[in-house]
């Protein structure tokens, strides 16, 4: 009996499961996260859940280029991303809320277990990410306001109140920008090509405010909060002004691969 041919060249199968790991690899970037934070080593910290970010930024790209689904139809790499993103965008965060100094002590438990509980509703909404490439409602980039949070050190109260109202943003349909899905943000190309641009600089600046911190840079922190401003202002703008012909229903919920 012959052996059964692959329906695909080895490279394939190759190149999709390195994905996969690839996509895995932010698990551990989580665990060291929190090591680090239990340590109280919080820059360290920060330079986990950056590299736990960059490898979020460009993996779904790769799965797609690979075609995973097509070569690996028994591994589910949206359930996979899924997992390790509420490790890294929410666990990890809202252990730093408990830990860190960021909250007045009798609010670190309840803000971190809001932080929690929102964002399991916002994980597990079929529509979280829209058939246009956007995420609906505040996409829980809890990682990316501690870091702000931490930066600035901004009052306990005040940033109690700042994480609440975030929470809120989770149930407000706003349509918030995909950086690396951006086909219906305009059919400008060099304006996707600018916008990703501006996220790719926006990370580099953010970089360098964590390695020169507790130094800061009042330029660096000026263009970041411009690129957060700018950010915010799209989503709200391209939420009230769709572009027209947007494809109907859904994808799965922060599905990337």
């Amino acid at each position: 009996m012959k052996p059964r041919s692959r329906p695909f060249p080895l490279r394939r199968y190759v190149a999709a499961w390195l994905v996969h790991l690839l996509t895995a690899s932010g698990a551990v970037f989580g665990l060291l996260a929190l090591f680090a934070i239990h340590n109280r080593e919080f820059v360290t910290a920060f330079w986990f859940m950056g590299a736990a970010i960059v490898v979020d930024s460009f993996d779904g790209t790769l799965a797609r280029k690979v075609m995973v689904t097509r070569v690996t139809p028994n591994m589910d790499g949206a359930l996979l991303d899924n997992m390790i993103d509420y490790l890294n965008f929410v666990i990890v965060p809202a252990f730093f809320v408990y830990v860190s100094d960021l909250l007045p002590p009798p609010l670190r438990v309840p803000v971190a277990a809001i932080i929690i509980l929102t964002s399991a509703y916002q994980f597990t909404q079929r529509d979280a990410k829209t058939a246009d490439h956007f995420f609906k409602g505040f996409p829980d980039y809890w990682n990316i306001v501690v870091f702000y949070l931490f930066l600035w050190q901004t009052s306990p109260v005040v940033n109690a109140v700042i994480l609440l109202v975030l929470a809120i943003l989770i149930f407000v349909p706003i349509k918030y920008i995909y950086p690396s899905r951006m086909e219906y943000l305009t059919r400008r190309r060099w304006l996707r090509q600018a916008m990703l641009a501006a996220t790719l600089l926006w990370g580099l600046m953010s970089a360098i405010l964590l390695a020169i911190y507790p130094e800061t840079n009042v330029v660096l922190v000026a263009l970041s909060m411009a690129y957060v401003v700018f950010y915010a202002g799209a989503s709200v703008y391209r939420t009230l002004v769709p572009l027209p012909d947007i494809p109907q229903g859904i994808e799965g919920s922060f599905q990337t691969t």
